[in-house]
């Protein structure tokens, strides 16, 4: 439970698809004008995310690493799978899987919603090459995740993490139109500022993953000081009688 506690809230806070890695920066800028869009694209990259993560980790466990397809081996035609390595299919397959939820997401949102679906326009197939959707596949890959939960988990919690990014930037922009920003930084020039400095405060969250450690680290070194420094007063007594 702590495991799939400490994965959510640093895949949202830490390790941010926008405000640490900079991925998925196109859609971010260019459909945070307005927070009802930019809610609606949030919730469809959540979803991508929440789909494509898991079936992609079971893709690299069953398919594509080394030694995946022993599970072949016992089959008539199977001997000798279990030696291949697929691992130079990653990124077709991952895009494939990706490319098809995308199309799922797009047709839904057309029944559904049509405003939302102009609203959004191109930017809602381009989810397809979206670098942030990727990269949660090529992350999970890359840090190894254990277990098909922890790959949910972190395919939602890293949807909800980019979520939050571009509602957090479309409200800000949205405020920002009556305020009286200067000539040459409005438009891009004030948002990229404004991302920059909430890259640090979502940086800042770190600490909640790590200072627990550090206290419990914190005693042994000054323990160590301890029974140098009594260590030296005994050598000092000692010499002390001798030259007495």
């Amino acid at each position: 439970m702590i495991e799939h506690l400490e994965l959510f809230f640093k895949s949202i806070f830490v390790d941010n698809m926008v405000f640490a890695v900079f991925l998925g920066m196109c859609s971010y800028l260019a459909v945070s004008k307005k927070v009802a869009t930019a809610v609606g694209l949030g919730a469809a990259v959540i979803f991508v995310l929440a789909i494509t993560v898991p079936l992609n980790w079971l893709l690299d466990q069953y398919l594509l690493q080394p030694g995946a397809l022993a599970w072949a081996d016992g089959s008539a035609n199977g001997e000798g799978f279990s030696g291949m390595d697929l691992g130079f299919l990653s990124f077709i397959m991952f895009i494939a899987t990706i490319a098809t939820m995308v199309q799922l997401v797009e047709i839904v949102v057309e029944k559904f919603s049509p405003s939302l679906y102009n609203s959004l326009g191109i930017f809602l197939p381009l989810i397809a090459v979206n670098c942030a959707i990727l990269g949660g596949s090529l992350f999970m890959q890359s840090r190894e995740i254990e277990t098909f939960g922890l790959a949910v988990n972190y395919g939602v919690s890293s949807g909800i993490g980019w979520f939050l990014a571009i509602l957090a930037i479309a409200a800000i922009r949205e405020k920002i139109r009556y305020s009286n920003v200067p000539a040459p930084l409005r438009g891009l020039g004030i948002t990229f500022i404004i991302t920059g400095l909430m890259g640090i405060g979502f940086l800042s969250f770190g600490g909640m993953l790590t200072g627990g450690e550090d206290e419990a680290a914190s005693p042994e070194p000054t323990a160590q000081v301890e029974q140098t420094q009594t260590e030296d007063a005994k050598e000092l007594a000692e010499n002390t009688k001798i030259a007495e």
